[in-house]
Parts: structure tokens; sequence; C-alpha cells
């Protein structure tokens, strides 16, 4: 297995740690500012960009606007989980060839275009995507006085570690 895979494996795994420790009600929580978004909306967003990568087309293109945003997702631990489930069997029976060259549409702010990537490069970004979102997440978790035993979560493997400091 590809090393890109492996790595979105193993990033995607968080997100299982999460659906197993969160109740619905927590999942679904939009009380924290200044966004009010729940950590389901970020769990379904992370998970709907894989989607749209594992949905490429015959002539290999990809289209992340064309989300399924399933709302379900959001406020349920077990579809979520479910959601987890398929697009991390998916991606491990892949049998990418992460040097093709794909098109890849997004609305970058100004309207929907269209890119050449590499297949490594989108999975590469849907990573840091997902690790991004995990910040996102660890910020609400702090917000719902939720704590995860993970002292990584939310943190990008390049990022230095601070030290605890005694007070």
């Amino acid at each position: 297995m590809n090393i890109i895979i492996q790595s979105t494996l193993k990033t995607l795994q968080k997100s299982q740690y999460i659906l197993a420790n969160l109740s619905n009600e927590q999942l679904s929580n939009t009380s924290v500012s200044p966004y009010y978004s729940s950590i389901g909306s970020h769990i379904r967003h992370i998970l709907d960009f894989y989607d749209c990568i594992l949905n490429k087309d015959l002539k290999n293109r990809i289209d992340l606007t064309a989300r399924t945003r399933n709302k379900a997702v959001e406020n349920c631990c077990n579809l979520a989980e479910e959601y987890l489930n398929v697009i991390t069997e998916r991606l491990k029976d892949s049998d990418f060839n992460i040097d093709d060259i794909i098109i890849v549409a997004d609305d970058l702010g100004l309207g929907k275009i269209e890119m050449s990537y590499t297949l490594a490069a989108i999975l590469s970004q849907a990573n840091s995507h997902a690790i991004h979102h995990y910040a996102i997440i660890n910020y609400i978790l702090n917000g719902l006085n939720v704590s995860l035993e993970d002292s990584d979560f939310g943190y990008n493997p390049t990022t230095p570690k601070r030290e605890k400091q005694n007070n």
C-alpha cells in the first residue's frame, strides 16, 4: 500500500477515535463561538472531500464542489462511523496510480475552475485538510469541555511540540 494512503488512513483513524468517544449531542452541538459549527459538520466535510476523490470519473476528473453533504452524518455518531468505514475501505481497496494526472474542479472564491493535479497531490491536500479540520474540532471540544487523550490531535506532524509549562 502506498505511503500516502497509509498516512491518510492513519489520519482518518482519529475520526474513528472521536466518534467512539462522543455522544450524538456532543457531535451535533453548535454552541461554540465564533462560528457555531459542530464537530459532526467538520467530520462530514472531511469525509465528503475524500468521497469526491474516490468518485473521480472515467476522464480522471474530481469535482470538489460535488459533495454529498449528508446532514444526518453530522448528527449521528453511528452514521458518521458508517460513512468513515466506507471511505476507509474504499481507500484500502484502491489501486491508485498516485502519479496520474487528474483534473480537479473547485471554487476558490471566484467561481468554479479546473486545475491539473497529480493524484498524490490531491490525496496529500485531503490529508492536510483533515488535520486542519481536526484543529477546529479540537477548539470545539475545548469549548464543550470535552478532552481527548490524544495530544497530537489537530496538529500537523511537522508542528514543533510545545513543552508543558509548570504553572
